[in-house]
């Protein structure tokens, strides 16, 4: 079941963090950047979870790939223990 709103209380609006931390172009070669939008086990995270725009969004999915084309990025995660 949805969650009920209170009409008292209003909701606050999550700030977009590309855009909080004045970054207009997305690039494949910055690892650091595109791990904050992989969860640990290597998936892309989602725009709810992220709250970037579905522009921002695209560029992302479309730079780890990229990233992981050039072996920057893994495709996944190690789950298990080294065998």
């Amino acid at each position: 079941m949805a969650r009920s709103h209170d009409p008292h209380n209003p909701l606050k609006s999550r700030p977009n963090p590309l855009d909080a931390a004045g970054i207009t172009y997305i690039d494949y070669k910055d690892p650091d950047l595109l791990r904050k939008f992989l969860s640990d086990r290597g998936k892309i995270r989602s725009r709810r979870v992220t709250r970037v725009t579905a522009q921002q969004q695209r560029q992302i999915a479309a730079a780890i790939k990229n990233a992981r084309e050039m072996a920057l990025l893994p495709y996944a995660a190690r789950v298990g223990a080294a065998r």
